[in-house]
């Protein structure tokens, strides 16, 4: 069987002296992963194709354990990553993340193109990493089926108080009162109403709109740590790449 779709390649590892076994996230088959015969050979038109943050038009033929990739063709290099060593990492740690959260052998175009639109964003430096990152870890995890309940209090159900915590063990908000009053155990991270803001847009806004938010220094920081425990939580996993992120910033 054989087919064409888009991908962004989201892990290279070189298999051999002449081939690689890369990781893509495709618009029509998500996560896949393929041998790419003859690819570190610097003149092969699948060498650049098939590098790591590509976006390639790829054909693909199943085998039987995996695919193979035939013709590469790169679409789009995000070169722009390389003057900023935040935003490499940053990119690096996105496609960590959805090799380990996106779809296998299903379509993941409204996946695809959320990574698509931060690699833009980063590359051209249009908006700072902090804000990019949270966007993209907690939209996501909601395009795979860990959303959040972040709409009211669990215990109450007040949508808004100048005191709410999120408990990301859960992914759910409690307000001061209430985690007082029914003696909730576990790790919480105080929200004020707009760092709170900022937790309800990443998960729902519409998404020509997602990245287009402000938010102060100390509150992006909140945003950031509070999109962060969520998947740790969840996952039950670290990220290498988000520790490297971390040490340099």
């Amino acid at each position: 069987m054989k087919f064409i779709t888009n991908g962004l390649i989201v892990k290279e590892q070189n298999i051999g002296e002449k081939d690689k076994l890369v990781t893509m996230l495709t618009e029509s088959h998500g996560i896949v992963k393929g041998f790419a015969h003859g690819a570190k050979d610097i003149k092969s038109p699948k060498c650049a194709a098939t590098g790591l943050l590509c976006y390639s038009r790829l054909t693909l033929h199943k085998g039987r354990d995996s695919y193979i990739v035939g013709d590469a063709k790169a679409l789009k290099i995000f070169s722009g990553l390389s003057k900023s060593i935040e935003n490499t990492y940053c990119a690096q740690y996105f496609c960590e993340l959805a090799a380990a959260v996106c779809p296998k052998e299903q379509e993941a175009g409204e996946h695809l193109r959320l990574i698509l639109n931060a690699l833009h964003l980063l590359s051209e430096n249009k908006r700072p990493y902090n804000i990019v990152k949270p966007c993209v870890e907690l939209r996501l995890m909601c395009l795979s089926g860990y959303m959040p309940d972040i709409m009211m209090c669990r215990e109450c159900g007040e949508y808004e108080k100048d005191n709410m915590l999120f408990l990301p063990d859960s992914g759910q908000l409690i307000c001061a009162d209430c985690c007082e009053k029914s003696e909730v155990s576990g790790f919480r991270i105080k929200l004020n109403p707009s760092s709170l803001k900022a937790l309800r847009h990443c998960c729902y806004a519409d998404s020509d709109k997602l990245f287009g938010f402000t938010l102060p220094e100390s509150d992006l920081k909140t945003l950031n740590f509070c999109s962060e425990e969520y998947i740790r939580f969840i996952l039950e996993r670290n990220f290498k790449t988000l520790q490297f992120l971390k040490s340099i910033v």
